[in-house]
């Protein structure tokens, strides 16, 4: 700490203004920071690389309390590692975000009556760009104001050209190693975006629906099936029943009639079907399900498709033309009618597949897609983190993330949009198939044709770890910058973002994983732990907190709540609460700097220091040591309270209070604390800032004359400690605290002084008694003094005389009330508490409810006795 303080130049005479102001000052310092190139990252420099990226913003989108919670801990590491020397890389970029950029543009469009095939696939991906320029990617002025300390000239966009090129290149390599595959299954199909959407996209909640159970069949051939989607029977091609269920044996094999149509099906045997569920017997519609799709495919069943994309139905006959939901009421009052339905429930809870961006219902539909095949990669994503190349953290969330791995289906990566990566396959006239890499001419020709479908938005975010840093190209930047040190991210996205980055990562760079470590932080709730929805009218805009009470003030309380991996409550108190934080850093500083607080010179040694210098000294080494510890477990709520009790009590309300004596008193000691005051504030905003940056470069640059805190050197433990300063003040600290709770006992108010005898002599409280009189606004004795109230402290004694400041018949009084009060509350505890009768009848939350009455009345009565005992005769 002292070779910092000894390298800065003298502190500047310019005083601070008498209070902090943080709409002047951040948007400035924030433009000077870049300005400057603070945040940029050099490869060519030898010092060690630290890389974290910022988890890719949908263009979209603007910024919420999830963003600012997440950028303060990012900013906070990657602040914090740059003052450590490191090379430090904060790679920014944005989404393109498929469907829901496709979605906002199609509502323009909307508004001018018009659609996307109105204007043509070139025209609407031309109308897609126009407007990502004019609207898109506001999200970057409110990083700004948040502080993020991002390498802006790195800024990339995933639709951007080097990284098409890494899309183009990946897919290819894939497609060549057998990876990538097209065929006709099952997929998830959002009747509304037009699109299929992968199994992380869907968002499953329980709705109330029905459960219709009917009679598929005639006379001893009879079956009873149930099924919440009553539509979906057109197009069933087979009943199945389990091969060792006796009931249905006769069955197996035989044809029945399906009901409402001119069709016969099957009767299969098959293992997936669960004998104690329900009759046992299951519809299957292999083109609408995708658990009937497997059991088709191994029991050589017809498909039927019988809704289009718009969930309208196809299948010939009265039904024909419906919606899906109209169908379904439609058929079964056919049903009904016909005698067939043998059970109806409603309303029938059942967990039901919503699309992630409309929340429209999905529907399951067979459809050609191209897909990834994904065991190979998967299991080398699992591998990486058993064998610890990648640590998860918290550990504990390292199950969630093997449950997904290790179950993980093929990949469905083709969507029907227009925006977004277009999938590098060619079609010929004569069914020729060719995938085509970056450099590779596409063929020409008559009858050729690219395929339509654009690729899925996680494709392309799988490899922002490495194509933001021009891969497939072999740059400086990837050299130096790749794998990334640590991915701070949400345990929400742990499925849909890291484990594609982490099987992409490794296939592309040679097993390399693309992180050390995975962060995982909770989400942020309301102050009752309730999620945050504009539909809950609960929604907060960070804006309005940052401009009410600023940047700083927001960022310190989302931090103060980062337990890994828990979610984190926050209120507009608790944010008033960190402005008030900010304003006492202002303030202490402020003070120091009026009396001469100073960073100039080395520290005094030891030996020409008070305790009260030497204890500061040591608790401040401590607290380095304590927030370094922090810090590299990810414990931003450990590593901000400790900073805040250290800064508000033991700095502000100690050490700054205990050095107004010795300022007062002058000379060499006054010297020594001065040096000593600029060294702690020095270090203390040194450790503040990766947090709370805006309030600590204006103190740190106006303390000691530095450039910039951004750049300053993050402070070391140097290793002094001494216990008997450290005793010597907590002894102090329990005297001065238990007179001023004596005062506040006897109604004495703060500023009130009182004549008093301190009796100190053995003590180490001895050099301290112009600071504990200072402190206790306690006056000489005067020739009349008389002692009315003796304090027994930790080997002193405090003699108080207060014969002139209360009326102690009245005082006496009012306490013999508030013991009377106290004892008839024990008397009636005690009395229920010894009644078994009811003690036999009542709840246990209301015997608790009363030993606890008892145990508060005892330790009121014991306070007031004590404050009676000390008050002197009346």
């Amino acid at each position: 700490m002292t070779e910092n303080a000894q390298q800065q130049p003298p502190a500047p005479t310019t005083e601070l203004p008498t209070q902090y102001a943080p709409a002047d000052v951040e948007a400035p310092l924030y433009e000077r920071w870049v300005e400057r190139g603070y945040f940029e990252a050099d490869a060519k420099s030898d010092k060690p690389p630290y890389t974290v990226v910022i988890p890719p913003p949908n263009v979209t989108g603007s910024l919420h309390l999830g963003h600012a919670f997440e950028h303060t801990l990012i900013d906070a590491l990657t602040r914090r590692k740059r003052m450590q020397g490191f090379e430090t890389l904060w790679q920014p970029g944005m989404d393109h975000a498929g469907i829901a950029t496709q979605n906002v543009v199609e509502r323009e469009l909307g508004k001018e009556g018009k659609s996307r095939h109105d204007l043509g696939r070139e025209a609407f991906v031309e109308r897609v760009w126009q407007w990502k320029g004019e609207s898109g990617g506001q999200i970057s002025g409110q990083m700004r104001r948040l502080g993020d300390g991002v390498a802006w000239s790195r800024e990339r966009f995933t639709m951007d050209e080097g990284l098409s090129q890494a899309v183009q290149t990946i897919f290819k390599r894939l497609y060549d190693d057998e990876l990538i595959y097209r065929a006709e299954r099952i997929i998830n199909w959002c009747p509304r975006c037009l699109t299929a959407i992968s199994d992380i996209e869907v968002e499953y909640q329980d709705d109330d629906g029905e459960l219709v159970s009917m009679k598929y069949g005639e006379g001893d051939d009879t079956i009873v099936v149930a099924t919440t989607r009553a539509e979906t029977m057109l197009g069933d091609t087979a009943v199945a029943v389990h091969p060792g269920d006796e009931r249905y044996k006769h069955l197996v094999g035989k044809l029945i009639r399906l009901p409402l149509t001119d069709r016969s099906i099957p009767v299969v045997a098959d293992e997936h079907v669960d004998p104690e569920f329900g009759t046992g017997a299951v519809k299957v519609t292999p083109a609408h399900d995708p658990n009937d799709f497997e059991i088709g495919r191994r029991h050589d069943l017809p498909s039927l498709t019988i809704m289009d994309e718009h969930a309208v139905i196809t299948a010939h006959g009265p039904f024909q033309g419906l919606d899906r939901l109209e169908a379904r009421s439609a058929i079964v009052a056919a049903l009904r009618a016909e005698g067939r339905i043998v059970a109806e429930k409603r309303p029938y809870a059942h967990s039901v597949g919503h699309c992630s961006r409309c929340k429209t219902t999905i529907e399951p539909r067979l459809s050609m897609q191209w897909w990834v095949k994904v065991a190979p990669l998967a299991k080398a994503a699992g591998d990486a983190v058993r064998d610890g190349r990648v640590k998860i953290h918290p550990q504990e969330m390292e199950k969630r993330y093997f449950d997904w791995v290790d179950n993980l289906h093929d990949w469905c990566i083709s969507r029907q949009l227009w925006w977004g990566h277009r999938i590098p396959v060619w079609y010929g006239p004569n069914g020729e198939q060719v995938t085509v890499g970056p450099d590779e001419e596409p063929p020409t020709g008559e009858g050729w044709h690219q395929d339509t479908d654009v690729l899925d938005t996680w494709f392309s975010s799988g490899l922002w770890p490495f194509s933001t840093l021009g891969w497939p190209e072999q740059s400086e930047s990837l050299a130096k910058f790749y794998p990334n040190s640590v991915l701070v991210t949400g345990y929400d996205i742990l499925f849909f973002w890291v484990a594609r980055m982490m099987m992409f990562g490794l296939y592309a760079m040679d097993g390399t994983p693309p992180f050390h470590t995975i962060a995982l932080h909770g989400m942020v709730r309301d102050q009752f732990g309730k999620k945050m929805s504009k539909s809950f009218g609960n929604a907060v805009n960070p804006l309005d907190w940052m401009d009410k009470y600023g940047s700083d003030a927001l960022r310190f309380t989302l931090a103060r709540g980062a337990n890994p991996g828990v979610d984190v409550p926050i209120g507009e108190d608790w944010v008033q609460g960190s402005r008030n934080f900010a304003n006492k850093i202002w303030n202490a500083t402020r003070f120091a700097l009026m009396n001469g607080a100073t960073v100039e010179g080395p520290l005094p040694d030891a030996a020409a220091m008070s305790a009260t210098d030497r204890w500061i000294l040591s608790r401040l080494n401590s607290v380095v040591s304590e927030v370094d510890a922090f810090y590299d477990d990810f414990q931003f709520a450990k590593l901000s309270d400790a900073l805040f009790h250290f800064a508000w009590d033991e700095v502000f309300d100690w050490y700054v209070e205990l050095s107004k004596t010795t300022f007062l008193a002058g000379g060499e000691p006054a010297e020594v604390s001065k040096r000593v005051l600029g060294e702690v504030l020095d270090v203390t905003l040194r450790l503040l800032h990766p947090v709370v940056p805006f309030v600590t470069e204006t103190l740190w640059t106006t303390l000691t004359g530095g450039e910039s805190v951004v750049i300053a050197e993050w402070p070391k433990d140097s290793g002094f400690r001494d216990a008997d300063a450290e005793r010597e003040i907590e002894t102090l600290q329990s005297v001065i605290t238990e007179v001023r709770r004596f005062r506040a006992d006897q109604g004495l108010q703060p500023g009130q002084r009182v004549p008093a005898r301190l009796d100190l002599d053995g003590t180490a409280l001895a050099p301290h008694e112009a600071a504990i009189r200072q402190l206790l606004r306690l006056q000489p004795e005067g020739e009349e003094f008389s002692a009315t109230a003796t304090l027994p402290v930790s080997g002193a004694t405090v003699a108080l005389d207060l014969s002139g400041t209360i009326d102690v018949a009245a005082e006496r009084k009012r306490l013999a009330k508030d013991l009377a009060a106290a004892e008839k509350e024990k008397a009636q505890a005690q009395g229920k508490l010894g009644n078994e009768a009811f003690l036999a009848k009542a709840p246990d939350k209301v015997v608790d409810g009363i030993r606890a009455r008892l145990a508060k009345a005892d330790e009121d009565i014991a306070r007031i006795q004590t404050q009676l005992d000390r008050l002197p005769a009346a």
